[in-house]
């Protein structure tokens, strides 16, 4: 390893070509996130700041930052979301969801996705997607720097009611992650990363 480091203070910038704060805490799952607004219209968006927080219940965010999206607001509105998981052959599906629409524009069309009834909330799930994981929103956070000024961005938390898993992925009672090819979100400008067999670890813990 290097003994040379570059150091930076991001409220004075970081002096590189592209910020590395995202390459760093990488790679990221992707929160592919469906909602329907209180008038019908269904929005789906992916969410590079997504993560799970708990397990029993199990419980999940995601961080809208910049402005208020329409994933954000049809959350406020009726208090559901879906995350749909991206895999690398809905990488393009994905990629396309993530223009800058009106919000009268169903990404679902435009990506030429399925949108599939859920069981227990109003939101669609995608029907491509191989797991889907319908939300009941808990918790809605505006952000804060260490100095407690507000951040344009808002953390959605949600608790997990229901859950959709194809049964191929299902080996032995067991999901597997790697047969699915889990589809997350890296550095630099464009760069994504896919799980496979062939990075596969498995340690159990001590004890």
């Amino acid at each position: 390893m290097s003994s040379e480091f570059h150091f930076y203070e991001p409220a004075k910038g970081h002096g590189l070509r592209h910020n590395p704060f995202k390459a760093i805490v990488a790679p990221r799952p992707i929160g592919w996130i469906s909602t329907r607004s209180a008038t019908g219209v269904f929005n789906l968006a992916p969410y590079s700041f997504f993560n799970a927080f708990h397990d029993a219940p199990p419980m999940i965010g995601f961080s809208c930052g910049g402005q208020k999206k329409d994933s954000l607001r049809n959350v406020e509105e009726t208090g559901e979301f879906a995350f749909n998981l991206v895999t690398r052959a809905l990488a393009e599906q994905m990629n396309a969801t993530s223009a800058s629409v009106g919000p009268d524009v169903s990404e679902f069309e435009l990506a030429g996705l399925t949108p599939a009834p859920s069981r227990i909330i109003a939101a669609p799930r995608v029907a491509e997607s191989p797991v889907s994981l319908e939300c009941k929103c808990t918790r809605i956070l505006q952000l804060e720097t260490a100095g407690g000024d507000a951040v344009a961005a808002w953390l959605v938390l949600g608790e997990v009611v229901a859950v959709h898993i194809d049964k191929a992925f299902l080996r032995d009672g067991v999901y597997d992650t790697a047969a699915a090819q889990h589809l997350a979100r890296g550095g630099g400008m464009a760069d994504y990363f896919w799980v496979a067999e062939e990075t596969r670890l498995s340690m159990k813990r001590p004890g």
